[in-house]
């Protein structure tokens, strides 16, 4: 690649990267370079045919919601919409139960007619006390008691994260709503849609402007010499950014294992949570997500795993500790901007890290005057 220059260099074509690069190309004229390490744009969202012709999340199941009327408003410019309200089911004792943990749930699990008044009665009788609450075990414990937390959370998440759930943060179950009345969405979000033709179409829109330039298939150390650049926008990995120097950070990463049938459903939900049975932790139908007609149905068994891409930090002290040190370097950093779940090592809804780009941008901006 000849030698080129550019007025900012964005790092990840991600919901984080696209955004700020959408803002910079199209409010303020200016030249943008997107480095992308994989063979795609669209980041954890990328979605694609299969060779059966059915639209599948390439990275596990995503499903956009927000209470952000900005975010939406934002997005809205790139796609129309249909509307989606998320449903899973949880696969416990060869039965199938709504989850999250409603009055349905229990009255179902038991075998129960309790009404919201006489489930909160209920929680109160078989919730453990933990105080102070330091783990994701005492989270669950907390609110619904052993039986459930044990027949519904303490194998998946141990799945999930590989460590028991009494060694990890509470921040990361306390995602998971624990409800008294028969609300069965996963989310309750204002706006609760899915990008009518995907999302890797809305990203395309995104980055259809002149003044941005995309290169995939390549890791930005790779090139890093060879770009002249105001300012980088970096939106991968904080530790391999500075080569490690304090270690490398935790995560957690996933593998899929894609299987098509020739009929038109195979589930009964969009997602099937396993939490005791298999090595999965759970089964995604995709057509309930893209409300595509299609005769061909595709679904992916979920593995958590320690090796491959990385998608969940892990907030163990020692994690903690290290990120506390890049994230010390990286405020030294000249003309760097860190955004991002890989780059602040947090844990973001998609909405969540538009927002934070619409913010960075107006941050740069001000910076630059």
């Amino acid at each position: 690649m000849s030698a080129k220059k550019y007025d900012y260099v964005i790092v990840g074509a991600g919901f984080s990267g696209s955004t700020i690069a959408e803002r910079l190309a199209t409010q303020t004229d200016k030249k943008v370079l997107i480095v992308e390490k994989r063979n795609h744009i669209g980041g954890n969202a990328y979605d694609y045919f299969d060779d059966a012709g059915v639209l599948v999340h390439k990275h596990g199941p995503h499903i956009f919601h927000t209470n952000s009327r900005k975010v939406f408003e934002y997005l809205s410019q790139f796609t129309e919409w249909r509307p989606y309200e998320h449903r899973v089911l949880a696969y416990v004792d060869g039965k199938l139960f709504p989850f999250p943990i409603n009055l349905n749930t229990v009255n179902q699990f038991y075998n129960i007619s309790l009404s919201s008044t006489d489930l909160k009665k209920f929680f109160t009788l078989v919730a453990e006390r933990r105080v102070p609450t330091k783990s994701s075990e005492d989270v669950v414990l907390n609110k619904v008691g052993r039986h459930l937390y044990d027949k519904f959370f303490r194998n998946y998440t141990l799945k999930q994260w590989g460590v028991d759930p009494s060694e990890i943060d509470p921040a990361v179950i306390s995602r998971i709503p624990i409800r008294t009345n028969r609300d069965d969405r996963y989310f309750t979000d204002k706006y609760q849609f899915m990008p009518l033709d995907g999302f890797t179409n809305l990203f395309k829109r995104m980055l259809a402007h002149p003044n941005i330039e995309i290169l995939i298939n390549t890791n930005y150390h790779d090139v890093v010499s060879e770009i002249q650049c105001k300012k980088v926008v970096y939106t991968g990995m904080i530790d391999e950014y500075f080569n490690y120097c304090f270690g490398k950070l935790d995560y957690r990463s996933l593998h899929f294992k894609y299987q098509t049938f020739t009929k038109p459903v195979y589930q009964q939900a969009a997602v099937i949570n396993y939490p005791n049975d298999y090595e999965f932790t759970r089964i995604t139908e995709f057509k309930y997500l893209t409300g595509q007609i299609h005769q061909n149905t595709t679904i992916a068994y979920e593995y958590p795993s320690i090796e491959g891409e990385p998608y969940y930090p892990v907030f163990n002290p020692n994690s903690i500790e290290k990120y506390e040190q890049y994230k010390n370097l990286a405020n030294t950093a000249k003309n760097v901007v860190f955004i991002g779940r890989l780059a602040t090592y947090k844990y973001y809804n998609m909405d969540q890290v538009v927002a934070q780009a619409l913010t960075t941008f107006k941050k740069i901006m001000i910076d630059t005057k």
